[in-house]
């Protein structure tokens, strides 16, 4: 392994953790909702960054097939956010 691929990953964590915190102060002091689904958005997409980087540091695929994962459903569920914000319902008769 490269000399200088462990100190990209620990960089790497470091700022997907700084930005989750501050997606964690956006959701917990967001003036409006859509101001928080922004915020949990962003924490669903630096975690799954952060699992993708764990899976290269740990030389696992298993941690590939985790991030796919969240990403899908992190896309669900911010469309599902979307349109009730939108239309008041997720599910239309």
């Amino acid at each position: 392994m490269n000399a200088i691929l462990p100190w990209a990953i620990d960089f790497a964590l470091l700022c997907f953790t700084l930005a989750m915190g501050c997606a964690l102060l956006r959701l917990l002091r967001g003036p409006t909702a859509q101001d928080r689904v922004l915020a949990v958005d962003t924490l669903y997409f630096s975690g799954m960054l952060t699992v993708l980087t764990l899976g290269i540091d740990f030389r696992s695929m298993i941690y590939f097939d985790i991030a796919l994962l969240m990403a899908l459903f992190g896309f669900v569920s911010s469309t599902a956010m979307a349109k009730f914000l939108l239309r008041g319902e997720v599910i239309e008769p």
